[in-house]
């Protein structure tokens, strides 16, 4: 089950979160090539965060799958979610880090 938790210091209304959990759920399993029943993603606003010294807006995400990760998925993964958090919450895609964990099978 791909899992993708965010973090953001930008507070989010409820129309917002479900416009951003919807578009990444669909961007995950596009991407990963798994079904979007088995993708989750879970949306932490408001948390405290200090990104390059500044609180200016951020966010920090992790995303963990069994399998379906690599350089190039890694990569368009980033880049698709980044998009997401610019158009949805204005943060720039240099605010934004993400950890990648492929977990193995057993």
């Amino acid at each position: 089950m791909p899992t993708l938790n965010l973090f953001t210091n930008i507070p989010v209304d409820a129309v917002t979160c479900s416009d951003i959990l919807k578009d990444a759920t669909k961007a995950v399993a596009k991407i990963i090539g798994k079904p979007e029943s088995y993708v989750m993603i879970l949306l932490n606003s408001g948390v405290p965060i200090a990104f390059a010294g500044t609180e200016e807006p951020a966010a920090y995400g992790e995303l963990i799958s069994i399998g379906g990760l690599g350089a190039g998925v890694n990569g368009k993964l980033s880049e698709t979610i980044a998009e997401i958090l610019q158009i949805k919450l204005s943060i720039d895609s240099s605010r934004f880090y993400i950890k990648f964990y492929d977990s193995p099978v057993s």
